[in-house]
């Protein structure tokens, strides 16, 4: 899979932007500010519907505009198709596939496949327990698009069941009339329903990522492993995919009078944690920076060959990450990715990206990009 042209419209510093591309290695070199990830972005964006760097739609709308458009051309296999999203913060965003509107935006996911390495990727390690849920909900996406909608599902029905919780507490605390919790036992089986779903394919995802994972970090770091993941939640380890349905109903049970209490849901896969081992002890608050950039890497690589190996390869993004690597690493990671189909780099300049990753060059500044 890669993407033959890239077109935005006001998206983020773009009034506009027209980007032909090819297989291979792509490189974005310009000064900081210019706009390098912008592009990059813009390419995660389709792949995702979401932002490697923002968690809401209105900053990548260029000031002055209420909208965003970002269209990309791909092929894949012989088969070539234009997806394009139309970015409309506070209102619904829509989608078109081969310019046909009659999609919703999460029937698109799928044409575009990524695995993005960037800065932010340290918070898989060192962040907390929402930046690997969001790394675990994002790949899971990327393997099986149709599951976007178990995700929204659970988010969906989660939210209404926090409602009633936090109405619920509320009138405790004021002393005022109690709120009918009739309906919660009901709110209960469709969180144990959607969350089951969503549980199994994580279970099942850091399954197939653990030995990815421990391969890539001895390609990274040699001898610096091994590394270890495990799922931390009501489900753990090797659990039938029948049981989690009745494990998290049981688990919602008894945690109903705290949660009542509390007036949040304080069980289910909104609360769960994938912990990071090298050797016997947790990457957080242990590993040094160059062992916990290593295992992001590392995290990244294993993602990818899971996805090269279940369906279209997907298109490499390397967005500043080489000026955060020592050389040795710098070395290795170019050597891994450079075979990729289609590799995006971004780049402050020149002498930050190994020769192993020269290829077609462009450069950013002042709004545009220009092919050297």
């Amino acid at each position: 899979m890669h993407v033959t042209h890239l077109s935005l419209a006001d998206f983020r510093s773009y009034a506009r932007a027209e980007v032909a591309l090819g297989p291979g290695v792509s490189t974005f070199i310009g000064p900081n500010g210019q706009g390098k990830t912008n592009l990059v972005e813009a390419v995660g964006y389709l792949a995702t519907l979401g932002s490697h760097r923002v968690s809401s739609d209105a900053p990548l709308v260029r000031m002055g505009a209420d909208r965003a458009l970002v269209r990309a051309a791909v092929t894949e296999g012989g088969r070539q198709q234009l997806v394009e999203i139309e970015v409309n913060p506070g209102r619904a965003n829509r989608a078109r596939l081969n310019r046909s509107a009659q999609v919703r935006p999460r029937d698109v996911l799928g044409v575009v496949r990524t695995v993005l390495f960037a800065p932010e990727d340290l918070h898989l390690v060192k962040g907390d327990p929402g930046e690997r849920r969001r790394f675990l909900d994002e790949l899971i996406t990327a393997r099986v698009p149709r599951l976007a909608g178990v995700r929204a599902d659970y988010e969906r029905v989660l939210k209404q069941r926090n409602a009633l919780l936090k109405s619920a507490a509320m009138a405790r605390r004021h002393g005022g009339r109690g709120v009918d919790l009739s309906t919660l036992d009901v709110w209960d089986q469709h969180v144990a329903r959607s969350g089951a779903e969503l549980l199994a394919q994580r279970l099942s995802l850091v399954e197939a990522l653990r030995p990815l994972a421990d391969k890539a970090y001895d390609q990274v770091a040699p001898g610096g492993g091994p590394v270890g993941l495990d799922y931390r939640g009501v489900a753990e380890g090797a659990v039938p995919r029948e049981e989690l349905y009745g494990l998290l109903l049981g688990a919602l049970g008894e945690a109903r009078a705290q949660e009542i209490e509390r007036g949040v849901t304080l069980v289910g896969p909104h609360r769960d944690d994938l912990v990071l081992r090298l050797g016997e002890l947790p990457a957080k608050g242990y590993a040094s920076h160059g062992e916990s950039w290593s295992l992001a890497l590392a995290l990244r690589l294993a993602s990818y060959e899971l996805l090269k190996a279940e369906g279209p390869e997907p298109v490499l993004v390397l967005d500043d990450v080489f000026a955060e690597l020592d050389a040795q690493r710098r070395e290795r990671l170019a050597e891994l990715v450079a075979p990729g189909e289609q590799v995006l780099v971004t780049a402050a300049v020149p002498q930050d990206v190994p020769m192993a990753l020269m290829g077609a060059r462009f450069t950013v500044a002042g709004g545009s990009v220009d092919r050297e």
